[in-house]
């Protein structure tokens, strides 16, 4: 199922979703005046940062995590997952799987970081590991992909 990701279609609509949804996080910050708390992983730099925060703010910043930020995961993993299945053909379904694991990574941060803005429950500490964990997995797959399409334009100007 996931090689379906590879197909020229699943890659342009997940290229398109992931840049729609990068452009929209800083967009959505500047309009709301918010800081995300997504690249923070220090708790008690989190939980500072919240505080600073005004109701309103907490509110915007969980409803953002609620939609954008479970759909951000869900666009760049199919694009890494698609990518390693079509550049990486000996290994790409290794690359795919190893790739993969930041979207459960990166969503399972969004959820400590909900209860966190709601005041439901305080599992910040779980973003010391959680978000250097998503960010590494997350330049893995950045890497990966970039360079299986290097790989694949060299090889379509060299058979111009």
């Amino acid at each position: 199922m996931l090689q379906r990701l590879a197909e020229r279609r699943s890659l342009w609509i997940a290229f398109v979703s992931t840049v729609l949804i990068t452009i929209t996080f800083p967009a959505a910050a500047s309009f709301w005046g918010i800081t995300f708390i997504d690249a923070i992983s220090d708790p008690a730099q989190v939980r500072q940062a919240i505080t600073g925060m005004t109701p309103d703010q907490r509110v915007v910043h969980a409803w953002i995590t609620a939609t954008l930020d479970v759909a951000y995961p869900l666009a760049y993993g199919a694009l890494f997952v698609g990518s390693a299945y079509r550049f990486y053909t000996r290994f790409g379904r290794y690359i795919a799987m190893t790739l993969l694991m930041v979207v459960p990574a990166d969503l399972l941060e969004g959820v400590v970081q909900i209860l966190a803005l709601t005041d439901s429950m305080d599992l910040v500490d779980t973003k010391a590991v959680l978000t250097p964990l998503k960010t590494v997995l997350f330049l893995l797959g950045l890497v990966a992909t970039l360079s299986g399409w290097v790989i694949w334009m060299v090889g379509r100007l060299r058979d111009t």
